[in-house]
């Protein structure tokens, strides 16, 4: 009965973040001596999800797959009854192997490729983080719960891109991933939030049972959304472009994402979505049309790369548009089995790669003579087809200038009107946050406060004239002692407050809270 203790999977590689995390915040991990108790606790976290998840599959195997599994509720409201479920079908408890094994190596792989970087212990935290969503997207047994993974991973992918924070081209790419990933997440939230109104639930069978029941323009509508979805977290036309700027993370993190994992989860996504696709034959024609653009994209890009990474990353992109025919063309089974064997496949190429590079010495070869005999054809595949500026043009210019405009907003007519301090220097670091509150703090010694704005000014005004009264009649009246006493109980407490406002206990007290919810 180990089906019971599904949960445990994805469950351990995020016990073992959160330890990461804590140990760091508290100073019990960090520089090099704090390697090895990371790397054991990440590793440790690894190979336990990979045992159990090969003791479910030898059983499944032995015994037969357990099929769909309810281990509680999430959330009951009216009809509406969200469960915490898992599909432990064959699907499921095939790739679920691969993906833990390939977690394992790669971490496995970068204990001695991340040695000694400054950013040790924040990658394994986020490896970790990372395999526990990408394990929920296999395991989950609803479309709300496989969100959740979505999204996890989606976080982890966003924070590895711009792992080296001091290169602003990392932090631009960063930045582009997380905004185009955004548009799948909206088109998840739309295939989830129609599922609950027409099917009446989110669970796989409940999906998939249903949609032979509704009309084909409905089927295709929720299909839709979920395609969305799919088609922007594997990287697929006209979505593309994201998956080349992500090449910035560190060799590993590239090499569990975007070549072996991640860019995989679309696939997965419409091979438990069969039987609904199914019922929607446009969108079948659609995924399957994409799908065979997108192969074509990624090998004439291919063929014009000087770097091996690059070479690789649009190798991955070609087959997983591939992929995306043999679903478009019903062809799931195929489509699961060329996953698992692609995924191997390129992890070994990935982590092989830096040893490669270091091993050639010649020149990389030229694109092959018949592209170059037609230099348009040549030029668009040099140029990427020209998606990744139209990508800027229509994705994040729009949404960065929306972003300044609400920040200007916030800080010229919300953050004036309500009083709080408007900060004209911008802040860098942690410590130059620290050095402005001290010096805030300074000025503000020996007098009630200081507001800006009209609440501000008002309040500040307020306090001041309830502040005399209350020192001058109030408190005089019972006798300086108890002026004095009251005066030293609030520079202690003010003290108190300077010490908890300092980020790294702040830091501390939303882990606590996080551990009080949970």
């Amino acid at each position: 009965m180990l089906d019971q203790y599904a949960w445990l999977i994805p469950l351990l590689p995020w016990l073992a973040a959160l330890w990461i995390a804590i140990g760091y915040i508290l100073g019990l991990n960090r520089g090099e001596t704090g390697e090895a108790q990371t790397s054991l606790v990440a590793l440790l976290a690894a190979t336990g999800s990979l045992l159990l998840s090969l003791a479910l599959s030898v059983e499944s195997y032995l015994f037969g797959a357990p099929g769909h599994r309810i281990m509680g509720s999430w959330f009951d409201s009216g009809d509406i009854h969200l469960p915490l479920s898992f599909s432990l079908d064959a699907t499921g408890l095939s790739l679920l192997p691969v993906v833990t094994l390939i977690v394992l190596l790669t971490m496995k792989f970068a204990v001695n490729y991340m040695h000694r970087e400054a950013g040790y212990q924040r990658i394994f935290m986020l490896f970790c983080l990372f395999a526990g969503g990408m394990e929920l997207i296999v395991l989950a047994g609803n479309a709300l719960l496989a969100f959740v993974g979505w999204e996890i991973v989606g976080v982890s992918s966003y924070l590895l891109v711009g792992y080296a924070i001091e290169r602003p081209t990392a932090t631009k790419n960063a930045v582009r991933v997380f905004i185009t990933n955004r548009v799948g997440d909206v088109g998840f939230i739309v295939g989830i939030a129609l599922s609950l109104f027409w099917l009446g639930g989110v669970e796989w069978p409940q999906i998939n049972g249903r949609a032979d029941g509704i009309e084909t323009l409905a089927a295709g509508v929720i299909a839709g959304g979920f395609v969305i979805a799919a088609l922007v977290k594997s990287a697929q036309l006209p979505f593309a472009p994201w998956i080349a700027q992500a090449l910035e993370g560190p060799t590993p993190s590239s090499a569990v994402f975007y070549s072996s994992l991640m860019v995989h989860a679309g696939v997965i996504l419409l091979i438990r979505l069969g039987p609904l696709l199914e019922q929607a034959p446009a969108m079948m024609v659609t995924i399957a049309i994409l799908g065979l653009l997108t192969m074509l994209y990624g090998w004439l890009s291919g063929l014009t790369q000087s770097d091996i990474k690059s070479s690789l990353m649009f190798a991955t992109t070609t087959q997983v548009g591939l992929m995306f025919f043999w679903c478009g063309m019903g062809w799931f089974t195929l489509a699961a089995w060329h996953l698992g064997l692609h995924a191997i496949w390129r992890l070994f190429q990935f982590l092989a790669s830096p040893a490669l590079v270091n091993q050639i010495d010649e020149a990389t070869p030229p694109p092959p003579r018949w592209l170059l005999r037609w230099p348009w054809l040549h030029n668009a595949a040099l140029q990427r087809f020209w998606l990744d500026p139209l990508s800027d043009l229509l994705l994040v210019r729009p949404t960065v200038s929306l972003a300044k405009d609400v920040q200007f907003f916030d800080e010229q007519v919300v953050t004036r009107v309500i009083g709080l301090p408007v900060y004209t220097r911008s802040v860098s670091s942690l410590t130059q946050w620290e050095a402005m509150q001290k010096r805030s703090t300074t000025r503000q010694m020996g007098a009630v406060g200081q507001g800006t704005g009209l609440a501000g000014k008002f309040m500040t005004w307020l306090a001041n004239i309830l502040y005399w009264f209350e020192s001058h009649l109030v408190l005089r009246g019972g006798g300086e002692g108890l002026l004095k006493n009251l005066h030293r109980v609030g520079g202690l407490l003010q003290q108190a407050e300077q010490l908890l406002a300092k980020p790294r206990y702040l830091i501390v007290l939303v882990v606590a809270t996080f551990v009080v919810i949970l």
